[in-house]
């Protein structure tokens, strides 16, 4: 311009571009528009499932619906364990805003230590941590109206067993994911669980809940299940037995109640025992299930089995004689002994008595295959079929293996180790005229048919003869209840300790009532009684008088023989062992 120039004609801006470089911006142009339709396109139609499943990994999320557990009644639809709605408090250590004081008082309603809730909350990489489970809804409310970011809940149940540590081997108990662990929750774990369902949401970072997407599966609750057993029974049974480990300051102790026409378990009780709804420290001596778990020598309660063989054989009738002198017998390089020498007895006397050397002499007349049989038939050495976890078949050889030594102890309950259970479901022959049913743990609707075992005729002079063991000359006299003819037998053994028998004892009885027509079998077992007394008729004896008193009673079961006079105060004769 200085020159007097426009300044278009400046001949810097005179250059001559090549016409195609124009075109190739404008194709490229397009070329970039194409491309980013095509993404768009691939973005949202080809690909847009894709990525709707990633967007739901970062926010959507299946919440599980619990499954309430069906409950568990006895046979009268009383609640043995149900499930009560709780709450399972988490966080979110990321997320996580709290003040020391804050969490001082999270940490007292969930009754932990302040130290232990700042150990699970530290990990700030974590995005899940349970604080607590199963806290109850009062407490969960009072969780969440602290107000603190990253402190969550979900919905849960928690069991719980309204007759404690009177029913505890029965009902057993679930974990915190609420699966069965032991007694009936674990053996009937599939019928009691249900199947839990779920439902899909979305969540924003801090995971509270903005949209429900919708169900998934409705959850499935668990079916109820009624059991065979009677609380009222089971209180009684309970009692009695907890009073008697007391008294006799024994080691522990079992109870089984059977019913004779169905089979059903109306009571099963243990020592030591525990509370499932509070097991803090719980140990293994408190877990066995000692009615069903545990094995020992019965002992002289294994006699009437032996006897029961000469009567079927025809050898023997009730008034045959067997030669019990001079009170010991030596077999072998062994001897036996019976408590007291008792010269010529019957074979009824020699039940009453509970001689060693009466029972040892007719089952050594007996073929070892047919005392195998019977003890068999009767359900020893098989674990019972019972539905029940842990359940024990104990020790029967054969009989090819038996030394006459061996048959003779066997005969009176040594060298032969059987479960409370089996013994008295084998007692449900004498009430049963010779036949005998399976056991079960839940309600039966009708009688239930037997397998007979032994003729009618043995099994009924079997009968009066442990009716006489109850009475005057016999071992147990304190079996005997107001009101009611009872039979039965006791038992005392020395137990074993590293293969060698020990002066410790295992004293048990069982019997049936009313004779006339029996509806109870009842089984007691006392572990190691250290109080002075240790046979059978005056440590376990009376506990099994209390505990059918006081069922029959319960069951209204008309009374079969006088009140008046029918006690029979004598002292037991000693049995022996």
């Amino acid at each position: 311009m200085s020159r007097g120039l426009p300044f278009a004609a400046n001949p810097l801006l005179d250059v001559r571009l090549p016409a195609y470089r124009s075109k190739l911006v404008m194709l490229m142009i397009a070329l970039a528009f194409i491309a980013l339709v095509a993404r768009a396109v691939y973005l949202q139609a080809i690909t847009n499932e894709f990525l709707q499943r990633q967007g739901e990994v970062r926010y959507g999320r299946t919440v599980e619906l619990p499954a309430s557990r069906g409950k568990m009644l006895d046979r009268n639809g009383i609640v043995l364990a149900s499930s009560l709605p709780a709450r399972a408090v988490w966080a979110s250590p990321e997320d996580l805003r709290a003040t020391p004081a804050q969490l001082a008082e999270l940490a007292t309603l969930l009754q932990m230590p302040p130290r232990e809730l700042q150990r699970l909350v530290a990990n700030e990489d974590k995005t899940f941590v349970y604080l607590k489970r199963q806290v109850e809804a009062d407490v969960a409310a009072q969780v969440e109206e602290l107000g603190i970011p990253g402190v969550h809940q979900r919905k849960e149940y928690k069991r719980y067993y309204p007759e404690g540590e009177a029913l505890a081997h029965v009902v057993g108990f679930t974990d915190v994911e609420d699966v069965g662990q032991e007694g009936m929750e674990l053996s009937q774990q599939r019928r009691l669980a249900g199947q839990p369902g779920s439902r899909r949401v979305l969540r924003d970072r801090l995971g509270r809940t903005v949209e429900d997407v919708g169900l998934i599966r409705e959850p499935r609750e668990g079916r109820d299940l009624q059991l065979s057993i009677d609380t009222k029974i089971q209180y009684h049974a309970f009692a009695a037995l907890r009073d008697a480990v007391v008294q006799n300051r024994a080691k522990a102790g079992a109870v089984v109640v059977l019913d004779v026409h169905t089979g059903e378990v109306l009571a099963l009780a243990n020592l030591p025992t525990y509370d499932p709804n509070d097991r803090d420290g719980l140990s293994g001596a408190r877990l066995r299930n000692r009615v069903i778990t545990d094995t020992f020598e019965p002992g002289s309660t294994l006699k009437p089995f032996a006897i029961l063989v000469g009567l079927e054989s025809g050898k023997y009738t009730p008034q045959s004689m067997v030669d019990t002198a001079p009170g010991y017998l030596t077999i072998g390089n062994r001897t036996i002994h019976d408590a007291h020498a008792h010269g010529t007895l019957t074979v009824e006397q020699v039940l009453q008595k509970s001689s060693n050397i009466g029972t040892a002499k007719i089952a050594l007349s007996m073929p070892a295959q047919r005392m195998w049989e019977m003890y068999a038939a009767a359900g020893f050495g098989q674990a019972p079929q019972i539905g029940f976890p842990g359940a024990v078949a104990g020790r029967l050889r054969p009989y090819k293996t038996w030394k006459p030594i061996e048959q003779a102890t066997i005969s009176y309950g040594h060298g032969i180790s059987v479960s409370l259970i089996q013994l008295a479901r084998a007692y449900t022959m004498f009430a049963r005229n010779g036949d005998i049913v399976p056991i079960t743990m839940t309600k039966a609707s009708e009688d239930v048919p037997g397998v007979r075992v032994a003729s009618p005729k043995a099994v009924a002079a079997v009968r009066k003869m442990l009716e006489m063991a109850t009475g005057p000359g016999g071992t147990a006299p304190q079996a005997q209840v107001p009101g009611y003819r009872v039979a039965g037998k006791t038992g005392t053994a020395y137990k074993q300790e590293g293969g060698r028998y020990v002066k410790k004892y295992i004293s048990s009885f069982v019997g049936f009532a009313p004779v006339s027509n029996p509806r109870l079998v009842v089984a007691v077992m006392i572990d190691e009684p250290s109080a002075g007394q240790y046979y059978g008729g005056t440590v376990a004896a009376p506990v099994f008088s209390r505990i059918v008193g006081d069922a029959l009673r319960t069951l209204r079961v008309p009374p079969d023989a006088p009140l008046a006079g029918q006690m029979i105060t004598a002292e037991p004769v000693a049995e022996s062992m």
